[in-house]
């Protein structure tokens, strides 16, 4: 553990917002050439803090000290002055534009009048050798995954001479793969001198990475530890407040009959290229199906192929009996459904609507919430101030736009309205992206509680510890099919790995 001298100290730093002291007095210091990770649930105040390193925000109260000399950091472009780059959760890249383009934007070299991209270019490929980050800096940025996106991220600061490196939440878009890259990528930094702060609320990942770990409660520092004299229990505890099980009690199921049936579905997508691939699924009353795979096997579009977001060539879908495919979404929903969506922004938020407004975007039309055609906001609000109480949504007030909830709160109050409607079938992708332990633990107590009430649960997620723990059975989904299916008792991460990358089958029926 290095004892280096401090490159960043934060000192007493407080910030307040309407409603809500976001940091607390808050003290942290990094160390030159360690990796220091920033630990707390949603809303503990964690990117609020690293926003004011970064200046995107000004403390109240406290100071500052780069290497010692204490600093005003008024905006982003004296922290990047003085060093300090930050790797947002949500990249900031322009889709079109070339990873060369991206990295210089702002801050183009120029040869006479015109934008010398050549020497821009083979500086790119010369950062991109050192950090190992192996980016190509000609790429298009929609054409390459979301990992190497990242990557132009962690170049953009880096082309900026950053020093001092924040990471927010940098796994929450990975798969496990990209996120073993990351991993080598960091340690790559500081063995190269860099220093960085990791904000994570994944306790294996400070384990594996961190030197140590600074932790965050409601906008206060509970205490920093050296990493090698913890372990994930006392982490979680100190994170939540009390002790949180990382093992999921559960009954054994009461299996009734099929409510969900997808037989031979097929999909292209808009290039032709076949998505769904005569894909079979069943789910019954009473269980909770996990489908485990790589991202980009066909997840979305199974998802969006029976929510009727998107239209399938040929096949069955089947809610309780009833033929669904290709039905507006509305009328699905009608058939009860309920879809906790994967992009929480895109497809279950409106983001500038109150808390109040997003709880009744699928059933605002219907009694009692409409008379005459006409919104009652009086019952608009009950039901959201009793969603709120019953789901610990934790948000200044009703009225509150959704934008301005922490990740955390935003998912607890889509998962709210979704379970309030009192589905058949419950879709839940990717529900708990981006959570801390605390917030997990509760949103997998909500799918086995939906299971417990009869009702069909369709778990999607790429965290295999989630699919084995929360799952009664699991189906393998690769290239827009579904390879096999197993029971979580009776398999490993190893097998189920296998048979995501196609390279086993199992139950169900093959045709190879």
């Amino acid at each position: 553990m290095s004892t280096a001298a401090p490159v960043v100290e934060l000192k007493q730093i407080t910030k307040r917002f309407p409603g809500i002291v976001a940091n607390d007095s808050i003290s942290l210091t990094l160390r030159k050439g360690e990796i220091h990770a920033l630990l707390g649930e949603n809303g503990a105040g964690k990117s609020t803090l690293m926003n004011i390193l970064f200046g995107l925000y000004q403390p109240d109260e406290g100071s500052i000290e780069i290497d010692g000399k204490p600093v005003t950091i008024d905006n982003p472009n004296k922290a990047i002055k003085l060093g300090i780059g930050m790797v947002h959760q949500h990249f900031k890249l322009v889709q079109p534009f070339t990873v060369t383009e991206n990295i210089i934007l702002g801050m183009e070299p120029t040869k006479g009048l015109n934008i010398d991209y050549k020497s821009a270019s083979a500086e790119v490929a010369k950062l991109s050798e050192q950090y190992g980050l192996h980016v190509n800096p000609n790429s298009k940025i929609q054409d390459i995954s979301v990992g190497m996106q990242q990557r132009v991220e962690i170049m953009k600061t880096l082309f900026r001479g950053a020093d001092i490196l924040i990471f927010d939440e940098p796994t929450a878009v990975l798969t496990p793969q990209e996120i073993v890259e990351l991993m080598a990528i960091m340690r790559r930094l500081v063995a190269e001198g860099k220093s960085i702060i990791l904000i994570t609320h994944k306790l294996k990942e400070i384990m594996e990475i961190s030197d140590r770990v600074t932790i965050i409660r409601r906008g206060k520092v509970i205490d920093t530890v050296d990493t090698d004299n913890t372990n994930p229990n006392e982490l979680a505890e100190k994170m939540v407040g009390r002790g949180v099980t990382f093992k999921i009690e559960k009954d054994a199921p009461v299996i009734g009959q099929p409510v969900l049936q997808l037989n031979q579905v097929k999909m292209n997508d808009k290039q032709g290229v076949s998505v769904l691939n005569g894909l079979d699924l069943e789910v019954k009353a009473g269980e909770i199906v996990g489908i485990a795979g790589v991202d980009g096997n066909g997840q979305s579009e199974l998802i969006e192929a029976i929510t009727g977001l998107r239209k399938i060539d040929s096949g069955s879908i089947k809610l309780s009996g009833k033929e669904i495919a290709n039905l507006p979404a509305r009328k699905i929903i009608e058939s009860g459904l309920s879809h906790i969506p994967e992009d929480r922004h895109k497809h279950g938020l409106v983001l500038d609507f109150s808390i109040s407004e997003n709880m009744v975007l699928e059933t605002y039309y219907k009694s009692p919430f409409s008379k005459n055609g006409f919104l009652d906001r009086r019952v608009v609000d009950k039901n959201a101030e009793k969603l709120v109480q019953d789901f610990d949504v934790r948000t200044p007030s009703i009225e509150t736009k959704a934008r301005s909830l922490s990740g955390g709160n935003q998912q607890k109050a889509i998962i709210a309205r979704e379970i309030d409607k009192n589905p058949d079938l419950l879709i839940a992708a990717q529900p708990t992206r981006g959570l801390d332990v605390g917030a997990i633990e509760f949103v997998h107590k909500q799918l086995i509680g939906q299971r417990d009430q009869g009702k069909a649960v369709l778990l999607i997620s790429f965290e295999l510890d989630e699919i084995m723990n929360v799952s009664d059975r699991i189906a393998v989904i690769y290239e827009g099919r579904i390879v096999g299916e197993v029971l979580p008792q009776n398999t490993n991460d190893q097998e189920l790995g296998l048979m995501m990358a196609g390279f086993m089958e199992k139950g169900g029926q093959s045709d190879e």
